[in-house]
């Protein structure tokens, strides 16, 4: 009997796979509205918590940290010390992969499957997304971890991404196709905090 976990062809699994998080900056995410900011924050760290579970590389990149756009959001620097510290640390340029210590980062974990979300889903996803399908990369794209200011930019966004070959999807679905078991010791980890980010139904009994 094969004890082996089913893969199906092209998953993402925690061994061919880097988590790629852009521009989660306290500014910036007060840019989002097409969902709240609390939701694209929490998402974002819960795949930074699912990526430690598994030792998955990360790789974080910040725009103008000085401006505007501010420092990265203290829950994510909590959740990726490591990779907090390791930052990649733009001066302005919009599409993070043009940036060659970003794209280089990316390059070294060796990894041809990337899960990405950014800040904001118009200007700071669409960009690196499609730059490292084009390279050869199969990307997935957090939406939920993502956003835009209005729904007409995270539409147009959403399906320019598409048509250029990104995969997108949500944390939830992200975090379980990397688990692929619930019983194991990550799964039965990740499962308790994917839990605790379900809002409720108030009075509802079963």
């Amino acid at each position: 009997m094969n004890n082996q976990p089913y893969v199906m062809s092209g998953q993402f699994t925690p061994e061919n796979t880097a988590l790629v998080l852009i521009d989660h900056q306290v500014g910036t995410l007060q840019f989002v509205h097409t969902m709240s900011p609390q939701t694209v924050l929490q998402n974002a760290v819960m795949l930074a918590k699912a990526a430690k579970a598994f030792n998955m590389p990360v790789v974080l990149t910040t725009s103008q940290e000085d401006h505007v756009q501010g420092p990265t959001s203290p829950a994510l620097q909590e959740a990726l010390s490591d990779a907090y510290k390791n930052r990649i640390k733009r001066t302005g340029i919009v599409n993070a992969w043009a940036d060659p210590n970003f794209s280089a980062a990316v390059r070294s974990t060796g990894r041809k499957k990337l899960i990405m979300a950014a800040v904001t889903t118009d200007i700071c996803l669409i960009f690196p997304a499609i730059s490292a399908v084009q390279e050869g990369f199969d990307v997935l794209a957090v939406l939920d971890a993502s956003g835009s200011s209005f729904d007409v930019q995270e539409e147009l966004a959403r399906r320019r991404m598409a048509a250029a070959g990104v995969v997108l999807t949500t944390t939830n679905t992200a975090v379980a196709e990397l688990v692929q078991d619930w019983s194991t010791p990550e799964g039965s980890q990740l499962i308790q905090l994917l839990i605790a980010t379900v809002p409720t139904t108030p009075g509802y009994a079963g």
